[in-house]
Formats: C-alpha cells, sequence, structure tokens
C-alpha cells in the first residue's frame, strides 16, 4: 500500500500506527499535485480517500484529474468525505436546525489543522492556519464526471447521532 500525504506529522502517525498493526506502507511526503505520472501514471488499481480532505484543494477539478490520471484503465475510486451541508446546518440547544454557512461560499477561508484541538494549548497555539475552499455537492460530482469517471454509487449518511441531514457522503467511481 501506498500513502501520499503533504503532511510529515501524519507519516509519523501513520508509520507508527501500521507498526503496531503489524503491517508495512509505503509513505511519501508529496503534495499531490506533484506526483510524478512517469512513475504513477496508470499505477493503481484503487484510490480510497477519506475523512475530510476535500476543503484542503482549492482546485477541485486539477485534484480529481491527478487521481484519474494515476489510476488503472478499470481501476476504482472510493471517496468519503464530509458532506458540504454539515458545516451549513447546526443543530441548536433546543435540538432544532439552524443554517450557519453559506452553501455556495465560494471563499477561501483560514481554518485550523484537523484535531487541533486534541492536543494541548500550549501545543495548539504553535499550529499554523490552514487554507480551505468548501464545495457543494454537485461541485464534488461534476469535478468526478469532468475527470473522466464513471460513478458507480452515490450515498448520503446521517451523523454519527442519527441526524436527519446528510453528515457524510460516498462516492464510488470507475476509470
Amino acid at each position: 500500500m501506498i500513502v501520499f500525504d503533504i503532511s510529515k506529522e501524519n507519516k509519523q502517525y501513520a508509520l507508527e500506527l501500521a507498526e503496531h498493526a503489524n503491517t508495512s506502507i509505503e509513505y511519501i511526503v508529496t503534495d499531490i499535485y506533484e506526483i510524478d505520472t512517469k512513475i504513477y501514471g496508470g499505477h493503481f488499481d484503487m484510490l480510497y480517500l477519506e475523512g475530510g480532505i476535500l476543503h484542503y484543494f482549492h482546485d477541485l477539478d486539477c485534484f480529481m484529474s491527478k487521481l484519474f490520471s494515476i489510476l488503472k484503465a478499470g481501476g476504482m475510486l472510493i471517496l468519503s468525505d464530509f458532506h458540504p451541508l454539515r458545516r451549513c446546518i447546526m443543530k441548536t440547544t433546543d435540538g432544532q436546525y439552524q443554517v450557519h454557512a453559506a452553501y455556495f461560499d465560494e471563499e477561501i477561508h483560514s481554518g485550523d489543522v484537523a484535531f487541533k484541538h486534541t492536543f494541548e494549548q500550549q501545543e495548539q497555539d504553535a499550529f499554523p492556519d490552514v487554507s480551505v475552499r468548501y464545495y457543494t455537492i454537485s461541485d464534488i460530482i461534476n469535478s468526478f464526471i469532468g475527470a473522466g469517471f464513471q460513478i458507480q454509487k452515490f450515498e448520503e449518511h446521517r451523523g454519527w447521532n442519527g441526524e436527519n441531514i446528510p453528515w457524510e457522503f460516498t462516492i464510488a467511481a470507475n476509470k
């Protein structure tokens, strides 16, 4: 298994986790846009992306095109990510839902690194901000189509507490 990630810190965590799981991974620290397609073009049978990553990419079409280029013909991409409505609708203290953010927001925002809140406050203060760009569900689906993927399945998932709005989604697509 090969993992591409821009974070050296994530590499350390992943390698430690793999060791405890008694498995091995090849972990390449790189910007996804800089993956060498001479080496990895048409290389992978499957690509799996999960955990809320799309908002870190400011050019979704370019990102999907890169993924398409490294997937083998007939290969599958599976993406599981946060549903765009998740950041727009918040539950109030009385159990009602309220619109919190603009769904069609195309601006780039400053945000926190994932899981920053799990560290001690002193460590959190040293974390740099990240730039994030939010997408609509149609932006996401159309980026798959535009890159050449054939969408096989699209699923929306409730939140972990059974919220009656989509909290996450999964797309399975073939090259």
